[in-house]
Parts: structure tokens; sequence; C-alpha cells
């Protein structure tokens, strides 16, 4: 190897504001995955990164390494044309589990790579788990078969799938470096890029309840993950949306699979109106994209059809069956849903829902069991809570606000405390901010 690929040299250079070849990224990332660069560099490389920044340029030759850094999907395998979503995590955030199938009714291949529950935000593969016989541990071999038999599939990231973006992740975690909008945009980038797509739509959230809670913060990370998309020659839009409040009527594990299949049936609950207009918009965005419509707005028209006509609940129960899983839960999922222990909490005194911390809502469910605090701990399929109440609704005093479930009553005090400790009643209506803020295409990053 050359001096001036050196993992050193190449540190020092990012550490002094000099931009780094494509050959430079490369060479380090490959370096990294060997096991060549020690922890102490690629530290080193991460808080320079982090101090620096990253030019566009940069950041899509990072994307593209890590990309690259292990196997990747064929994406000839799907046999037509590859489409997925991805979000930055929200409290309630399901629509994974009815955008797949609806892409996939629509004519569609959406090869869904996706993660579990860290933290607050609750991860696609523990609901799915819920359902008896998934299998979320596909080899590529297998996700292209389901593909080719549902038109969708969502399985985890695989040990051979962009090893690097695992080696960063955790080391970004002990670093202090978690927050850098270059690092974040690879991470998300390189997994959903190794999946062969032809067109992404990124949900990037704000609010209470987001990892960005400032709106421009949003902005420019929707941006940059826009823009690095469309480098890597994959048709990328983004939703800028907010997260102030519990999407959905329920939030959870077993349960959000429950709203979902409800929904797909054409069973409907008015506090779940907001999970289907985000589903929506980002459908919409995915056929238009994906080349099945000739703006967002068509996009949306057809994709309500595919979701009130029961062509996307078909697809899902392709998908399901082709995972292994048994279809016949779906019959009764009420009936599934069997906490240990639930409390409902009351309005203490009447008046308008107006806020609530929604990081702190989602810690509430992730306490209940829902959730994870650290990679590998066991999560309930039954904990988590509904919603009697969204933002901006009149409550008398002892009306139902949210009823939470765990599988023990031992779970449920320290909840109840946080939950009822942030929500917030007062006489003004409040201001309710819209759930879609505005959509971000590649003219906009350009």
């Amino acid at each position: 190897m050359s001096e001036h690929l050196h993992p050193i040299d190449i540190i020092l250079a990012k550490r002094d504001g000099k931009e780094l070849s494509g050959e430079q990224i490369e060479n380090f990332i490959a370096d990294v995955v060997s096991g060549e660069v020690t922890d102490a560099r690629l530290a080193a490389f991460l808080m320079a990164v982090f101090q620096r920044g990253l030019t566009r340029t940069e950041l899509a030759y990072l994307t593209s390494a890590m990309r690259f850094s292990g196997e990747v999907f064929d994406a000839a395998i799907s046999r037509g044309t590859n489409v997925d979503k991805h979000s930055t995590g929200g409290i309630g955030d399901k629509t994974s589990l009815l955008l797949a199938p609806i892409a996939a009714a629509a004519g569609l291949c959406v090869p869904m790579i996706s993660g579990r529950s860290l933290g607050h935000s609750g991860g696609t593969l523990d609901k799915l788990e819920t359902i008896p016989g998934y299998n979320t541990q596909l080899t590529m071999e297998q996700f292209g078969e389901v593909i080719r038999k549902a038109g969708c599939s969502i399985i985890g990231q695989t040990e051979r799938l962009v090893p690097a973006d695992r080696i960063l992740y955790a080391m970004r975690d002990h670093t202090g470096t978690v927050e850098s909008p270059y690092l974040i945009c690879a991470s998300i980038m390189s997994k959903k890029l190794a999946a062969g797509l032809n067109a992404l739509v990124l949900d990037v959230k704000t609010g209470s309840g987001a990892f960005m809670k400032k709106v421009e913060d949003a902005e420019f990370l929707a941006s940059l993950l826009v823009s690095t998309g469309e480098l890597a020659g994959t048709r990328t839009g983004a939703l800028l949306t907010t997260v102030d409040q519990p999407l959905g009527r329920f939030s959870g594990n077993w349960v959000e699979v429950w709203e979902c299949v409800d929904i797909m049936k054409g069973i409907r609950h008015p506090f779940s109106e907001d999970l289907i207009e985000l589903t929506i918009g980002l459908a919409g965005q995915m056929l238009f994209l994906g080349g099945k419509a000739d703006s967002a707005e068509e996009g949306e028209r057809l994709s309500k059809e595919l979701l009130n006509n029961g062509k996307a609940w078909e697809h899902w129960l392709r998908m399901v069956e082709a995972h292994g899983g048994d279809v016949r839960i779906f019959d009764d999922p009420a009936a599934f849903h069997k906490p240990a222990a639930t409390r409902t909490l009351t309005a203490k005194r009447s008046g308008y829902l107006a806020s609530m911390d929604c990081t702190q809502v989602g810690w509430a469910i992730q306490r209940l069991g829902a959730g994870r605090e650290r990679p590998g701990d066991p999560v309930s399929a039954d904990a988590g809570l509904t919603m009697h109440a969204k933002l901006g609704d009149y409550l008398k005093e002892g009306d139902p606000l949210v009823t939470i479930f765990a599988a023990s009553s031992s779970k449920i005090d320290e909840p109840a405390e946080m939950l009822l400790e942030t929500m917030e009643i007062s006489d003004a209506k409040p201001q309710v901010r819209p759930l879609i803020l505005k959509p971000i295409s590649a003219a906009d990053v350009k």
C-alpha cells in the first residue's frame, strides 16, 4: 500500500480539513473490516468526521465503501423494480408493515432490510417476530425467493451484509459521534443501497420523539440522504414528518401488527387515521419514484385503492406465509393479545391534551417490556399501550387517556408515572403541527 493510503495519513488529512479521495476512503474502510485499523485509529477518524464533516462527494464515497464491504443483494434476483422506505425512528411507527404489501400490490418489488428496537424507538423485526413462525433471518437467496412469491420481504441484516456499518456503529456509540448527520447518513444509506434499490423514500422525523428535535437538523439530514441516494444512481426522495405523539392507535409489538392487519382488512379506527395518512404519503412517493405513477399524488390515489380493495392484504398474507408465518392468527388478532397486567390512565382534569415528550413516552413503552436498552435484550410481544386521545382532543376529568399493558404487574408503575408526568392538559386548545411537513426531492438538494 502506498504511503498516502496509510490509515494515519487519512485520519490526519480529515483532521486538518482536507477532502479525502474515493481511493483513500475505500482503502480505509477495507482496512477497518479486515481489522487492520485499530480501535484508537477508528475512533480518531470518526471524531475527525464529526468535527470536520464531509463533502457530498466524500459522503458518497464513504457510503459506497460501506455498502460494498460485504455481500449485497443481487437486484436482478427479484426480476422487477426494487423500492424501499426508511424511517429515522418514531413511537408507534409501523408504516413498513403496510408499505411493503401496498408497493408489492402495485407491481413493485420490496426488498426491505429492517432493524430491531434499541432505546426509545421500536423495531420492525420485533413486531414481525410476534407472528408465530415468521423467520426474519433469511439468506440472500431465500430473500429473493420470497420477493418473487410475494413481491415483498422484510428481513434482518445478515452477518455478511454491510459489516463496515456494524463496526462503525458500535464505535460511534463509544466515541460520542452518534449524532453526526454524515455518519448517520452513511449508516442508513449503506444498508439500504446494499439491497440493490432502484428507488428509495426516506421518512425523516423531527419533534419531541425524534432523534433530530429541530426541524432544520432533520431537513439537513434529509438533504444528505436524498443527495447520497441520487449520487449512487437510486431515485430518492424524502418526507419531513413530525413525531410529537405516538403514531396510530397502538404502540408495542404484537399490537402494532394487529393495528396494521385491521387496516389491511378494511377495519378502521379513528386513532389510526394519522398512521394511514403517513402510509399513503410515503406509498405515493414509492410508487412515483418506482415508475408506477406519474406523480406522487397519483401514487397516493393508487395506494389508497390498493389498501382499500384488499390487494395489499393479499400480498401481506403471501409474504407472511413465505416467511413461515402462521396466517391463521390474523383471523382474530385481538385474541392473541394476552398481557398479564393492564392499567388505564385517566385525565386528572378537564381540558385539551396539549403536549407530551414523545421520547419519554417511548421510554415508558420500553420500560413496559416492548423495547430494549442493550442489543440482545429480550422484548415482550404483549407490552405496549393504546391511546384514547390525540393532541388537541378535549377530555373531561376522569376520561381515559391511555391504557398500558405488560407481561408482569411489576412493570406497570414506573411507566404509568412517566406517562402521567409528560401528558399535559391545558385550558387552551393547542396548535398541533401537521404530520407531514414537506416533501424533499432530488431537485430540492441540488
